[in-house]
């Protein structure tokens, strides 16, 4: 489950778990629940496998597991329905990075990149040999730049922003005749710059270098020297792939069921979504997060194959790349690989494999988006296998927000947070085998449900959850959900939360905010620190494209 959208379901589980602290008797196991049983426990041990090394998106863990579930799948007797057998490929930007014909040479010594110098990320490509002077600027030369004396004068200044001041400069730079900005910091005040591969500011028509104060005493100590510079900056988008896992249940029926749960997890925590905060690597097994709910994926898979009821057809589809922002899901509803008209609902499951035996309660998110789901779901209802919560809104931080935002009514099955969440911890010796068991049979009993058989179900806009906790800072928050998968300058909305500043705004789904007051959206991470800038019902005007226009709003936070 995605870290950066989980917040809120902490706080809700925690109070519904107070809410039912009565202990049910379970109901005896079947000899079709023991199978259940012993198959979960031997789809988990695998996928949680320390061998699988988490399962990070575009890893070869991540190709092991994808590789497992598509044999699992076969041997269900499902069709292969990806754009390769069983699986669907697609990009992952992972941001920038720089590129190896990148070079620094002064006076026939190399400079090693990232440890003698690097060129910012705004930086041009460009190959340029000069013989300038530090101390001399010239038209048409490389200029150098000291960041001490700016660095003294702002070093009690909690609003200054080093890298803003660094590229507005080289902006100023270019325009008064520099042909590239070596930048260097001979004070001592640490200025924490280094390449931020995240950032995602456009191109400046310059190229903007900084050199390391080693490198930086031994070449530019004597000011009026000249150097012999020969400097090549190539900065390129960094891409991984991940997989899609897509099996298909062909009934000949009118209408397409979609069961659903992402598989990948977060490797040693190298896109910083880890809850430890030790700085150790480790591995994130992510049993429950969410190899669990990838495993009553195939067997919810196997069930519905040896089942007589054909009113529906089934798709079954294990996502990557969830925890970077639900780009697995995202990427088959703008690219599915069947018939998008004929699918009738989606069923998530993301952390199923924790079912509390004290407390008992399994939160069913979506139950508004379709008006038939109240026939089916009840939470009053004693013969229930556990306490419902109903959470009736389509979003959520999991693979079925993206079904919702194409229409099409979804549920979220969800156990909730524990300790482990997005630790190292989250092993398969923690899942409750039995309670994920009976998870699956209520599941199946409601895909297979004679109430809305052979009949479409009516799609219901609910309210936009705000779900994206890394995007609250300092207290204020815009309201928006961001497109993850966007590689371009800025944060683009990929919705707008009603009632919260964005929409109060005119902001809308599809807007690309560039600036928030004074300062440049350059990654989510310059907006995050960027909100935290600000208080409860301060203003701040806001830049942002619409299609071609560039436009301006004020928003109160």
């Amino acid at each position: 489950m995605n870290s950066i959208r989980v917040v809120f379901l902490f706080i809700s589980f925690f109070v519904i778990q107070i809410s039912y602290s009565q202990k049910k008797k379970a109901p005896r196991l079947t000899k079709a629940d023991n199978l259940i049983v012993a198959n979960l426990r031997g789809h988990i041990g695998y996928l949680a496998d320390d061998k699988l090394e988490g399962r990070r998106a575009g890893t070869n863990g991540e190709r092991l597991a994808g590789e497992y579930i598509s044999q699992k799948f076969r041997e269900v007797g499902l069709q292969p329905k990806g754009t390769d057998e069983f699986f669907q490929s697609f990009e992952i930007y992972d941001g920038k990075q720089i590129n190896t014909s990148t070079h620094f040479i002064i006076n026939e010594h190399n400079l090693v990149a990232e440890k003698d110098f690097f060129p910012f990320p705004f930086s041009q490509n460009i190959n340029i040999e000069a013989l300038p002077s530090v101390a001399i600027q010239e038209a048409d030369m490389p200029w150098f730049y000291d960041l001490k004396e700016t660095l003294e004068e702002n070093k009690n200044n909690p609003h200054f922003d080093l890298t803003e001041y660094i590229r507005n400069n080289a902006k100023k730079a270019k325009t008064r005749g520099a042909s590239a900005i070596i930048l260097y910091n001979s004070a001592d005040i640490d200025d924490k710059l280094k390449f931020d591969s995240k950032d995602r500011t456009e191109k400046l028509d310059i190229p903007v270098v900084y050199v390391s104060r080693a490198a930086a005493k031994k070449y530019f100590s004597d000011q009026t020297a000249t150097l012999d510079i020969k400097l090549k900056v190539d900065i390129g988008e960094k891409k991984r792939m991940g997989r899609n896992v897509i099996g298909y249940l062909d009934n000949g029926a009118a209408r397409t069921v979609i069961l659903g749960a992402h598989y990948d997890h977060l490797g040693y925590g190298e896109d910083n979504n880890s809850m430890l905060r030790t700085g150790e690597k480790a591995i994130h097994n992510g049993a429950d997060d969410n190899a669990s709910g990838t495993a009553a994926l195939i067997e919810l898979a196997r069930i519905l194959k040896g089942s007589k009821l054909k009113n529906n057809n089934y798709l079954f589809i294990a996502f990557s790349a969830e925890e970077l922002g639900l780009n697995g899901s995202k990427f088959f509803t703008e690219q599915p690989t069947i018939d998008f008209s004929k699918v009738n609902y989606m069923i998530n499951m993301d952390m199923v494999g924790r079912l509390n035996d004290s407390s008992n309660v399994v939160t069913i998110g979506g139950y508004g988006t379709s008006p038939q789901w109240s026939s089916l779901i009840d939470p009053t209802n004693k013969k229930n296998p556990f306490a419902i919560r109903i959470d009736s809104s389509g979003t959520g931080p999991s693979d079925h927000t993206s079904f919702y935002r194409k229409d099409i009514p979804v549920l979220f099955f969800f156990t909730g947070l524990h300790t482990d969440y997005h630790k190292p911890g989250d092993d398969a010796d923690k899942v409750n085998y039995i309670g994920e068991t009976r998870i699956i049979n209520y599941i199946y009993s409601i895909v297979t449900s004679p109430i809305i058989a052979g009949q479409k179900l009516a799609f219901t806009k609910t309210r936009e959850t705000q779900t994206t906790s890394s995007l609250r800072s300092g207290g204020v928050t815009m309201g928006i959900m961001p497109d993850y998968t966007f590689s371009g300058a800025g944060i683009r909305c990929d919705g707008v939360t009603d009632g919260r500043p964005a929409q109060k705004a005119g902001l809308k789904a599809g807007d690309i905010i560039t600036k928030v007051g004074d300062y440049t959206i350059s990654s989510m991470e310059s907006y995050m620190q960027t909100l935290g800038k600000f208080q409860k019902g301060d203003k701040a005007k806001v830049k942002f494209k619409r299609g071609n226009e560039e436009l301006e709003t004020e928003v109160q936070f």
